[in-house]
């Protein structure tokens, strides 16, 4: 089941798309379909790339703790009374919620 549509939906949905596209269109909409997932795809890769290389950096320290704190403001972070750990662990977690779908 996808996300709580069931067979029944997905049919009726398919011949809605079938009735106000026609036969002729639906190839190039699967088409342009194919590349948005891919292009979805591609840019959730890159970003959790970027975030692990986020990570690494933090873990090596080259983070100084303005750029840190630079950081938990963007984020809304609070970053009083933590240490450089702590901060960089709140930044990676608020990183890693709003990159979730």
């Amino acid at each position: 089941m996808l996300g709580g549509i069931g067979p029944n939906e997905l049919l009726l949905i398919l011949v809605i798309v079938f009735i106000l596209f026609g036969a002729s269109k639906l190839p190039e909409l699967a088409r342009s379909l194919g590349r948005a997932k891919a292009e979805f795809k591609k840019a959730e890769r890159e970003a959790e790339l970027e975030l692990i290389e986020f990570e690494r950096q933090i873990r090596e320290g080259k983070y100084k703790r303005e750029e840190l704190e630079k950081m938990a403001k963007d984020l809304g972070v609070e970053s009083e009374g933590k240490s450089d750990e702590e901060l960089a662990r709140d930044i990676r977690s608020v990183i890693r919620e709003k990159s979730e779908p």
